[in-house]
């Protein structure tokens, strides 16, 4: 048997007590005005720091959408990073939502009035009406510190302007250059404890003219012997640009966990797919 199979991940991976997860809100992102780009970076984020998101959700600039998702969220024990919205135009909801979702209302956070001003102060270059907090402008500017009840703030290195976590929720501006250097500060700020504390590995090797549903019973007995071992089976109808297997119908069959539980079930997956009569090539 070769045993270089492509190890697609050789990292660390979260407890399972743990799990992160990230609300995309927009509408901009559910026309398609905006592609998004915060789910990839996240993930980036995590894996460098040997942990993995559990779950995403793109939501509506819709009040009510926000809030339930908040709601439910906030009760799951999850940490969850929420991007847009935030801002101190009329389809900004989040602040409020998240306030609602608590059951409590929004206030300046003096922090946040701190940073904002001297925002505003630099922005004025020395103009003495462009630097009068007290203009209905700037005073409208304010509203984007007001934040739930209790909140902290989260440092926004690209224009100081922040953002603010509750209950292990962390939301952050619709503005990828923003939030991604924030997000990898909360997790370096809160959850260091948690990086690189298992093994894991991820290996696939690639099944021509693979049926699933004569692959899955197998898949099914390797999870059910192996407990920790997750079976996946990413389906492919062929690309005409590529030589080879990956030129015709195939599956990418492979398995993920904790290092010292894959040898076992990376033999059993391999010899009962040869056993169905399927051939087995490997990823180089």
């Amino acid at each position: 048997m070769n045993d270089g199979i492509k190890k697609v991940m050789v990292d660390k991976a979260v407890k399972p007590s743990r799990r992160f997860g990230l609300f995309v809100i927009g509408d901009e992102i559910l026309s398609g005005r905006r592609q998004d780009k915060h789910l990839s970076k996240l993930i980036e984020l995590l894996s460098e720091r040997g942990l993995n998101l559990s779950w995403a959700k793109y939501l509506a600039d819709d009040p009510e959408q926000i809030t339930k998702s908040l709601k439910d969220s906030f009760l799951s024990g999850d940490v969850v990073f929420s991007t847009g919205g935030i801002g101190a135009t009329p389809d900004d909801h989040t602040r409020q939502c998240a306030a609602l979702a608590l059951g409590t209302k929004t206030e300046l956070h003096p922090s946040a009035q701190v940073l904002i001003a001297g925002r505003i102060q630099s922005m004025a270059e020395g103009d003495p009406i462009k630097a009068d907090l007290s203009t209905p402008e700037n005073q409208h500017r304010f509203k984007m510190g007001e934040f739930p009840r209790g909140s902290d703030i989260i440092p926004n290195p690209y224009n100081q302007i922040p953002g603010f976590s509750i209950r292990e929720h962390y939301f952050l501006p619709g503005f990828p250059v923003m939030a991604a250097p924030m997000m990898s500060w909360c997790l370096d700020t809160y959850y260091k404890d948690l990086f690189h504390q298992v093994s894991w590995v991820e290996k696939s090797f690639i099944v021509p003219e693979g049926i699933e549903s004569t692959l899955t019973p197998l898949m099914e007995r390797i999870e059910t012997n192996y407990p920790g071992i997750k079976v996946f089976s990413l389906p492919s109808v062929g690309d005409s640009s590529k030589h080879g297997v990956y030129a015709q119908r195939h599956i990418e069959l492979g398995i993920k966990g904790e290092e010292n539980l894959i040898p076992s079930a990376w033999n059993a997956l391999r010899d009962g797919t040869q056993a169905l009569g399927y051939e087995i090539h490997d990823i180089e």
